[in-house]
């Protein structure tokens, strides 16, 4: 491929499309995290870097991915870095050969699950994921396949993986289980169980 690769950040990931480089004095960033916790995460980097600017781009992990690839498309360039939620996207534009590896001297302080071990991203916060309900409800769910039961018929609302990285990752997690699969979230649509937009963070 003739993309520039992107670099990586430490505490983030970065890509290496067309054009991007560290020497300019403005970074474009991509971001799934909350509008506050982006803000923190810049207004850090720039307290460190005072003469670096940093740009961002905030929404979800594959509502970004959708823009990245439509630019890519058109052969422009816009991140340099990508700071989102999961690793099976990283893992793809790794494979994709759009990353560029960059072995952190702060690895070090970290477990090796955390980050690739070429270098190409780095883990940055655990997301965990579980159910939520009123401590007044009739019903309390207490495992995944209790929400396939009749009583939460039109009772289950989910983020959206279309959407979401966290929620991608909670997906791939799900349908690898052995006791779960694709069928249980056939089962989940038959039993009215809704994906929403607005329930995402991340």
């Amino acid at each position: 491929m003739s993309y520039l690769k992107l670099h990586s950040w430490i505490l983030a990931t970065t890509l290496a499309l067309p054009g991007a480089a560290f020497a300019q004095q403005t970074l474009t960033l991509y971001t799934s995290q909350p509008n506050t916790d982006a803000q923190m995460t810049v207004d850090a980097f720039t307290q460190a870097n005072p003469d670096i600017k940093v740009d961002w781009v905030r929404d979800g992990t594959t509502q970004l991915m959708t823009r990245l690839r439509a630019e890519l498309s058109a052969g422009v360039t816009k991140p340099d870095l990508l700071l989102i939620a999961d690793s099976v996207t990283m893992e793809s534009l790794k494979r994709e050969d759009l990353l560029q590896a960059y072995l952190s001297p702060e690895r070090s302080h970290y477990d090796a699950e955390l980050y690739d071990a070429e270098g190409y991203y780095y883990g940055t916060k655990m997301i965990t994921t579980g159910m939520a309900y009123h401590t007044r409800a009739a019903q309390q769910p207490r495992r995944w396949q209790d929400l396939v039961n009749e009583q939460y018929r039109n009772q289950v609302a989910m983020p959206s993986p279309l959407y979401s990285g966290a929620a991608l990752i909670h997906l791939a997690a799900l349908t690898d289980h052995p006791d779960l699969g694709w069928d249980y979230y056939a089962a989940l649509n038959q039993n009215g169980a809704s994906a929403r937009v607005a329930m995402v963070a991340c």
